[in-house]
């Protein structure tokens, strides 16, 4: 569990060293965790050292989200008073996502197969 920690805790500080020095809009940590899902996919040997305690884990995943919790209550006020635009953009962003799914998922679907090594084409 310990090695697991270490590993997450360097992908995680690569990723902020990244963000920083280029200025990157992006958190550290997504771009740690797009890098260890790049090593991961490229090179499995981690695999088995981080499954096992990451398994575990994402188990206690709803623990994560007590500090959201938490900033609600704490700006319940302003939540309230302007529940009208996140209201608004929760509905439109929710929508739009679900629009751009459907037109990739149509565009990706006309898109033809590529042909095997094997086969013939026409």
């Amino acid at each position: 569990m310990l090695q697991t920690f270490a590993i997450l805790l360097v992908f995680q500080t690569v990723g902020e060293v990244i963000s920083y020095a280029l200025r990157l809009p992006v958190p550290g940590p997504v771009i740690g965790m797009l890098l260890l899902f790049g090593w991961l996919v490229f090179d499995n040997r981690l695999l088995p050292v981080v499954q096992g305690p990451a398994n575990e884990l994402l188990k206690h995943l709803s623990l994560l989200f007590v500090p959201a919790g938490v900033g609600i209550m704490v700006h319940a006020n302003r939540i309230g008073s302007e529940w009208m635009p996140i209201i608004v953009a929760l509905v439109v962003s929710t929508w739009v996502a679900i629009a751009v799914t459907a037109l990739v998922t149509r565009a990706l679907m006309r898109k033809p197969a590529a042909p095997s090594e094997g086969e013939v084409q026409p």
